[in-house]
């Protein structure tokens, strides 16, 4: 999965020793071994992080800098043929569009580092969809709405924006990340991007998009995150800014 803070394991909830070492052996693989092994091995810690409850696998390394997990047990896996986004809430047209009707609007490609809360950052990761705010003006916000909340196919993941930092030009609903379809491990097949705020805010697995009156806290901001996570000017922490 891609990377948000990591939650606390449950307790009570065993994971068998071999399983384990060989997760460990693969997240050292992934660091030493050539792309197209490194391909592997992110497939492989993708799929056990999501049947790892425990969130053990969120401490393993891949080539491609990223740790992963969900904040569940299990996410679905949603492909072109049943993945829905819906645009709804204060709007006058609440829409719904397939994972098609997104794939044929004018696409924004950013390149940006992501940066996590936790401390760890990717540079120059190339993102690309559908800028947010063109989803919001082709359903029409209605007077009195301030903010946009992101519900997820996950059950559990949730977020939100004002509805001046959802119309940003460098928040997308992105449907690439790295020059390749989003995968189901990194949130796919669509997950928000926003670039000037710590990766958390991203939500993965993307299914809804309601606008409403006022900003809500989201998953995390209800474990003690900052509401308004501009990297650098937030969490306490003092990192590089990814966008101006």
């Amino acid at each position: 999965m891609t990377p948000e803070p990591t939650p606390s394991p449950p307790r009570g909830t065993p994971i068998g020793r071999r399983l384990v070492l060989g997760m460990l052996g693969f997240g050292v693989a992934g660091v030493a071994s050539a792309p197209y092994v490194q391909g592997g091995v992110e497939s492989f810690l993708g799929a056990a992080a999501d049947k790892d409850p425990t969130g053990l696998t969120s401490l393993l390394p891949n080539g491609g800098g990223f740790r992963y997990y969900s904040v569940t047990s299990s996410v679905p896996t949603k492909s072109a043929a049943d993945y829905r986004l819906t645009v709804d809430g204060m709007v006058t047209r609440p829409t719904t569009y397939t994972l098609d009707a997104l794939r044929a609007l004018p696409q924004t490609r950013l390149v940006r580092d992501v940066q996590c809360v936790t401390g760890w950052r990717v540079p120059g990761t190339p993102f690309a969809g559908v800028q947010l705010s063109r989803l919001l003006d082709a359903a029409g916000v209605r007077p009195g709405a301030g903010a946009v909340r992101f519900t997820c196919f996950d059950g559990a993941y949730s977020e939100s924006l004002t509805l001046e930092q959802a119309r940003r030009d460098d928040v997308l609903v992105a449907l690439s990340m790295q020059d390749k379809p989003v995968s189901h491990v990194h949130g796919g097949p669509v997950r928000l991007y926003v670039a000037p705020m710590y990766f958390y805010k991203s939500a993965k697995w993307l299914s809804g998009i309601t606008v409403t009156e006022k900003a809500e806290r989201g998953y995390w901001e209800e474990r003690g995150y900052d509401t308004d996570a501009w990297v650098g000017r937030s969490n306490g922490r003092d990192d590089t800014p990814t966008a101006p």
